[in-house]
């Protein structure tokens, strides 16, 4: 399959398929920080938190496979190598053992910024592209990391 069988030009979807690309590593690490976070969680938020990374990586896994199928959908292959992802992440690994319950919080805040960003970006881009499927996917993975996010800050106290 390629962008053309859409009905989208290939030449216009190609800086979106990099993008996509570069999102699905930012998101590989960030899956597996919240897997890190959700093993190694300790103290008084321990219950509460557990809980939370479980449903975040689980929901982080799912829409690490629907931007995976969204590049094959525009014709490309996506990235499957660990060495990828951490070349291209703007997201960093990080050790998690030993990692305060409000450190961990705090990360998991900084990745959904940053993936935030580069779901903004991807907008712009596939809005450019008239490639309305990939803004419509991006839209609603964005929408669930701000309304997470508020619920994240408001779980530290932060404004």
């Amino acid at each position: 399959m390629n962008a053309k069988e859409i009905s989208l030009n290939e030449k216009a979807v190609k800086p979106v398929v990099d993008m996509l690309n570069e999102y699905l590593a930012n998101y590989h690490i960030h899956y597996q920080k919240l897997r890190g976070c959700h093993w190694n969680i300790k103290g008084q938020n321990f219950f509460t938190l557990h809980i939370k990374f479980e449903e975040l990586y689980t929901n982080a896994q799912l829409t690490i496979d629907e931007i995976a199928e969204r590049v094959l959908t525009l014709g490309k292959p996506p990235h499957s190598r660990f060495l990828d992802y951490i070349k291209e992440s703007a997201i960093k690994e990080i050790d998690t053992i030993g990692m305060s319950d409000m450190t961990m919080v705090d990360e998991v805040l900084d990745d959904m910024a940053k993936l935030i960003e580069l779901e903004r970006e991807l907008m712009k881009a596939s809005e450019e592209a008239g490639d309305d499927g990939t803004n419509d996917m991006v839209n609603k993975f964005m929408q669930f990391k701000e309304k997470t996010t508020w619920m994240l800050r408001s779980f530290a106290g932060k404004k």
